[in-house]
C-alpha cells in the first residue's frame, strides 16, 4: 500500500521483523517506541515458578475496601472539593458500607485539615469506621496530622508514604539506599513518638512507585518498618504497595505482589494492601490479580477518578465479584444515586459507557444482541413460572446482561434501544414491554424493513414512540384512497343457524349482505370477492392492549391478495370490529 492511500499518514517502507508471521504484514511506525524499555528492565521479580501460586486462584471473597476519593481523587480535581461536597461524599461511602475510608491529607490544606477537624468535633463517623489519614514522611507534617485527629473517637489509621524507585530517589529526593532507608525509618519513629501511645491508632506504609521499585529493597524498607511499628496480629500495620504508574503488564504486578507476600518478615501482622492507579488501562486487572496474589485490601476511588487515567475503579472492581456470585459487602442497589453523589462532588461526568453504571452499559442496539436479550428474557421469565420463585430469586442467565439491571436499581427500559443497526427483535420487545403489541415473527421480518427506513433517513435514534408511529403508519392507518369502508358488522342468532350481516361501502355505494352459517371473517372475504377484491388470510392474531374491560383488541393479519402477501392490523375495543377492519384494510392495500 502506497504511503498516499491514507492522507496524513505515513507509512515508511523497511523490512519486516524475521520472526514476521506472513499474515502479518505491518509497517514499522515513525513512534520512538525504543525510549521506553529501560522501566521494564530495571524490576527484575526474584520469584521461581515453583512459587508462583496466582494464576491458579480464584476469587471467593471480597477485600477490605478503601475508597480514597476524598484524598487521592481530590486531589486530581481541577476544583477540589469544598467542605460540603466532601461531607456528601463522605455521608455516601458510609451509607453504602465502607468501613474504612481515607478522609484527607490535613498536612497539606486548611481545607482537608478541617474537614478532619470536622469528624472530630461533630462525630459524624459510625463507630465501626476506620478513619485513615495521609502524610509525608516527615516530622512537622505528621505532627499537624496527629493534631488533626486528636478527638477522633474512631478507630484511625495515619497512613505514611515515601517514594522509593530509583528515579524518584535519585532525580526527586536525591539520596541513595541507604540515606532514603534512614530517612523512612526516621519518620516512622516520628510517628511512633508523637501518635504510639494513642490505643486506637495504627500505622500503614506505602512505598509510593512500589512497582518501579527494586523488589529486594521494598521488602527491606517494609519489614524495617514493620519491626519498628511492632507489628502483630492484635494490632496489624498496613503495607500498601501501589501502581502508582502503570509501566507493565498486570501479571508483573502479581509477582510483585506475590513476592511481598511470601517474603514480608511478619506477615501474620501484616494488613497488605494495593493500589493501583490506571495508566495503562488494565488498573482493574491489576488489583484483581494482585488479590489472587496475597493482597487483603483494596485502595481506589468510586468510578476511578485519580490523576492521570485514574485510581483503579472500586465500583467495577466490587461489581465484577457480585457478577461472579461473591458479595461485595457494599450496597449498589441504587447505582445512580451514586453516580449523581460522585460527579456532583468531582463536577465530572461518568462516561455512558463506564462499566456498570454509564447510560448504555444495559442497552443493546444491535439486532443479534437484542434478539438474544429479549429470548433470554423470556426464557427467565418462563423458568421463574416454572420454578415457582420470582425473577428474583432464580440464577441470572440473560445472554449479553452479566448482571441483571434491577440489582443496581435499573429498570430495563433501556435495555434495547433501536437504531439503524436494531434488528427485528429489539424492535419487538419494544412494541410488546411498552404497548403490549406481540408481533408474530414474519410480522417483525416485515416491520424491521420499515424501521430501518426510517432510521436510515433520520440517522437517529428511534424510541419506543416512534416505532408505534411507524407500526401504525404501516399496518393501522387508513388510507386516503381506500375503496372499501366497513359500515356495519353483526352476527345474527338465527335458526337454523346464526348469521354474519355485513354493510360495506365500495366505491362510494353502500352494500348490504348476509351470509348464513360462516364466521365473520369467512363472510367479509366472501363478500370482498364478489366485489371483486379477493383477499386470503393466511394468518390471523389476537391481542389485547392493556388490561381491564375498557383495553382495546389488536387483530394483525397475514394476508394474499392480487399482489402477494402482505399484513394488516384493526384495533377497536370490540374484537369482532378489530378483526374485519383488520381485513378491510388488507383488501384496501391489496386493491390500491
Amino acid at each position: 500500500m502506497s504511503s498516499t492511500a491514507f492522507p496524513g499518514i505515513s507509512t515508511p517502507a523497511g523490512p519486516l521483523p524475521a520472526d514476521a508471521p506472513a499474515w502479518n504484514r505491518q509497517r514499522h511506525s515513525q513512534m520512538p517506541s525504543h525510549r521506553y524499555t529501560d522501566p521494564y528492565d530495571r524490576v527484575e521479580v526474584p520469584l521461581a515458578d515453583a512459587e508462583r501460586r496466582w494464576p491458579s486462584r480464584r476469587l471467593t471473597a471480597a477485600p477490605l475496601w478503601v475508597p480514597v476519593d476524598l484524598r487521592d481523587g481530590n486531589q486530581a480535581l481541577a476544583e477540589p472539593m469544598d467542605p460540603a461536597r466532601k461531607r456528601r461524599l463522605f455521608d455516601l461511602m458510609v451509607a453504602m458500607g465502607y468501613k474504612e475510608i481515607e478522609v484527607g491529607y490535613p498536612s497539606a490544606s486548611q481545607t482537608d485539615f478541617d474537614f478532619v477537624r470536622l469528624i472530630a468535633e461533630h462525630d459524624v463517623a459510625p463507630d465501626d469506621v476506620t478513619i485513615v489519614v495521609f502524610t509525608a514522611a516527615r516530622r512537622d507534617l505528621i505532627a499537624r496530622t496527629v493534631e488533626a485527629i486528636r478527638g477522633i473517637r474512631n478507630p484511625v489509621v495515619i497512613h505514611l508514604y515515601t517514594a522509593t524507585a530509583p528515579s524518584w530517589r535519585e532525580t526527586v529526593l536525591g539520596r541513595d539506599r541507604d540515606a532514603l532507608r534512614a530517612l523512612i525509618l526516621e519518620a516512622g519513629r516520628d510517628a511512633l513518638d508523637l501518635a504510639g501511645d494513642l490505643p486506637h491508632v495504627r500505622f500503614e506504609f506505602s512505598p509510593e512507585v512500589f512497582m518501579l521499585t527494586e523488589p529486594d529493597y521494598a521488602l527491606e524498607i517494609c519489614d524495617a518498618m514493620t519491626a519498628l511499628w511492632d507489628a502483630t496480629p492484635e494490632r496489624p500495620v498496613i503495607l500498601n504497595l501501589p501502581a502508582t504508574v502503570e509501566i507493565a503488564t498486570p501479571n508483573v504486578y502479581a509477582d510483585q505482589i506475590e513476592y511481598m507476600h511470601r517474603h514480608l518478615a511478619r506477615r501474620d501482622g501484616v494488613i497488605l494492601s494495593v493500589h493501583p492507579h490506571n495508566d495503562r488501562g488494565t488498573g482493574v486487572a491489576c488489583a484483581e490479580l494482585g488479590v489472587l496474589a496475597g493482597a487483603q485490601r483494596v485502595e481506589g476511588c468510586l468510578f476511578g477518578n485519580g490523576e492521570r487515567t485514574g485510581n483503579v475503579d472500586l465500583v467495577t472492581l466490587a461489581l465484577n465479584l457480585h457478577a461472579q456470585g461473591i458479595d461485595p459487602m457494599i450496597d449498589f442497589s441504587d447505582i445512580d444515586e451514586i453516580r449523581r453523589t460522585v460527579e456532583h462532588s468531582n463536577r465530572i461526568e461518568v462516561h455512558p459507557r463506564h462499566p456498570y453504571v454509564g447510560d448504555l452499559v444495559h442497552t443493546a442496539f444491535s439486532g443479534t444482541h437484542q434478539d438474544a436479550i429479549r429470548k433470554g428474557f423470556a426464557e427467565h421469565r418462563a423458568r421463574a413460572a416454572r420454578e415457582g420463585r420470582s425473577e428474583r430469586e432464580i440464577a441470572w442467565r440473560v445472554p449479553y446482561l452479566p448482571v441483571d439491571p434491577a440489582d443496581l436499581g435499573r429498570s430495563y427500559d433501556a435495555v434495547i434501544r433501536v437504531n439503524s443497526q436494531s434488528g427485528k427483535g429489539g424492535i419487538a420487545y419494544l412494541l410488546e414491554t411498552e404497548f403490549g403489541i406481540r408481533l408474530p415473527r414474519r410480522l417483525q421480518l416485515d416491520l424491521a424493513g420499515h424501521v430501518q427506513r426510517r432510521a436510515d433517513e433520520s440517522g437517529l435514534e428511534l424510541g419506543a414512540e416512534e416505532l408505534r408511529r411507524i407500526f401504525e403508519d404501516a399496518y393501522l392507518s387508513p388510507r386516503d384512497d381506500a375503496r372499501v369502508v366497513l359500515a356495519a358488522a353483526q352476527i345474527e342468532a338465527a335458526e337454523p343457524q346464526p348469521r354474519t350481516a355485513l354493510r360495506l361501502r365500495v366505491d362510494g355505494v353502500e352494500h348490504a349482505a348476509v351470509h348464513p352459517g360462516v364466521g365473520p371473517v369467512e363472510a367479509l372475504t366472501a363478500e370482498l370477492a364478489a366485489h371483486g377484491m379477493p383477499i386470503e388470510v393466511l394468518d390471523l392474531q389476537q391481542t389485547s392492549l392493556g388490561a381491564g374491560t375498557d383495553a382495546e383488541a389488536l387483530t394483525l393479519i397475514e394476508y394474499r391478495g392480487a399482489r402477494g402477501t402482505g399484513w394488516t392490523a384493526g384495533r377497536d375495543r370490540s374484537v369482532l370490529t378489530a378483526t374485519l377492519r383488520a381485513v378491510v384494510a388488507a383488501a384496501n392495500v391489496a386493491a390500491g
